[in-house]
């Protein structure tokens, strides 16, 4: 045998691309752009992911309907996650073909009591949300969106709140320092530079006309009449409300031959859109039943009702199969799971961090990673040989252009995935995603051919 057969060479996908390929990359990108415009909150991701579900014939399933092979069904789960499901040939008792991602990404809260004026401006006070760099969220235009309940006189009523995405709206911001005054602030440490208590969203600065001898803060005043004749609300509205700041900018192609997708939130919305896309385009009825599943609060340790930890997972497994008779603990055992989170990829301008054997690269294709963790290999599930073996041969014979991945160096850092939740279900697991230069940024950004590559991979996966 030759070297090129016996060594392991990570190519870029370039050199492996058919010509259908090609031509569906730069059409599945615009897509996918448009998705993450929608998709800036968990909540915005589920409804656009429900819109797109039901386009392909989709139905929204409860524990007393039926299932046959070939019923597309889905479940929302408030309002921040969703499962998606095919029923197959197979009976649950022979497992299914799992994948699972997550739809929050980092981003800055408003706290719960957020208003207030100082210097004559106003401010939301927020609390920052996920692993970020904080000074990477000062002077970049900001978009307000969410949701309120509003309580007034025992009644309820949600409403949403969406500003800052559409031309003709206002965008926020949280203020910087000015160079020629920060000489002290440029000695600091990067996470000391901007202060949690420092990301404070300036949003206004014109005072009420109103005649109120009793208020001192007619800034603050005139902000809650804009929300009040708005939205309805009071300030104690606030206290049941979930709004959040992310980045007032579209996704965007990058580079002279538009190979890249800049955008706020590719962690991890750029395996599910990938992973959920690949569902609802099976054109048969597969051999296992297939399902995606889409949760919350990965990027805050998975905790919560919407999260991976919740069982609200295993209430939705537990009832499809008690639809088809079959034990869930059965159907967990023999069970695939890829879990859909994003990796680094290498990034030249940082060599020092990486690790260049091992961490995908940009344009070499779906990335898979056997384990991720912490140094000594905590926090993750570390995948078996059997299954690393298994998804190889899927991808190879599916022409998929396909790498392996890892987290960087050892000691260097480290992270987690859902893998390990879903692992301690009994359900063989490995990691599987796309690449991603700037991770955890306001913009972060991806290869069109490992986005598409990832969509083909999880499409061969359900058909497997």
């Amino acid at each position: 045998m030759t070297s090129e057969q016996l060594f392991y060479d990570k190519k870029t996908g370039f050199d492996r691309l058919t010509g259908s390929d090609k031509k569906n990359i730069q059409s599945y990108a615009g897509d996918y752009k448009k998705f993450l415009d929608e998709a800036k909150t968990e909540r915005d991701a589920v409804k656009e992911m429900v819109r797109l579900a039901e386009a392909k014939g989709f139905r929204a399933w409860t524990r007393d309907d039926t299932v046959k092979p070939g019923d597309k069904l889905y479940q929302v789960n408030r309002h921040k996650g969703i499962t998606l499901a095919v029923i197959g040939k197979k009976s649950l008792k022979e497992g299914v073909r799992l994948t699972a991602a997550h739809l929050d990404a980092p981003r800055v809260d408003i706290r719960t009591v957020p208003l207030y004026e100082d210097g004559g401006m106003a401010f939301f006070k927020t609390h920052y949300y996920g692993g970020i760099k904080k000074y990477q969220w000062t002077a970049i235009p900001l978009e307000l969106r969410g949701v309120v309940c509003v309580c007034h006189n025992g009644q309820m009523k949600t409403v949403e709140v969406r500003i800052g995405d559409k031309p003709e709206d206002p965008r926020f911001v949280i203020t910087d320092l000015l160079p020629h005054l920060a000489s002290e602030q440029m000695t600091k440490k990067a996470t000391e530079v901007v202060k949690g208590e420092g990301l404070n969203v300036l949003v206004g600065s014109v005072p009420s006309e109103t005649v109120d001898e009793k208020c001192g803060e007619k800034i603050k005043l005139a902000v809650m009449e804009y929300l009040n004749k708005q939205y309805g609300m009071v300030e104690a509205d606030f206290l049941s409300a979930e709004l959040c700041c992310v980045p007032a900018f579209p996704a965007c192609d990058i580079g002279f031959d538009r190979s890249f997708v800049g955008a706020y939130g590719h962690d991890d919305r750029v395996c599910s859109y990938t992973a959920a896309t690949a569902l609802l385009d099976l054109k048969t009825t597969p051999a296992h039943t297939c399902v995606c599943l889409l949760v919350d609060k990965e990027e805050t340790g998975s905790d919560g009702v919407t999260g991976m930890q919740s069982r609200a997972f295993d209430t939705f497994m537990a009832d499809l199969c008690r639809a088809q008779g079959a034990l869930v603990e059965e159907c967990y055992e023999n069970s695939v799971c890829l879990s859909a989170d994003v990796c680094n990829a290498f990034d030249p301008n940082f060599p020092e961090v990486s690790e260049k054997r091992n961490d995908a690269r940009a344009n070499c294709g779906f990335a898979l990673v056997k384990y991720t963790g912490a140094r000594g290999k905590s926090g993750t599930s570390d995948a078996t040989a059997e299954l690393m073996a298994r998804i190889r041969c899927i991808f190879d014979k599916a022409g998929v252009v396909w790498q392996t991945g890892q987290l960087g160096k050892v000691d260097q850092g480290g992270g987690g995935t859902v893998a390990m939740y879903l692992a301690n279900r009994n359900i063989d697991t490995v990691d599987a995603g796309v690449p991603v230069l700037s991770m955890h940024a306001p913009f972060e950004v991806i290869a069109k051919l490992d986005l598409y590559m990832a969509y083909k991979g999880f499409g061969a996966f359900y058909k497997d």
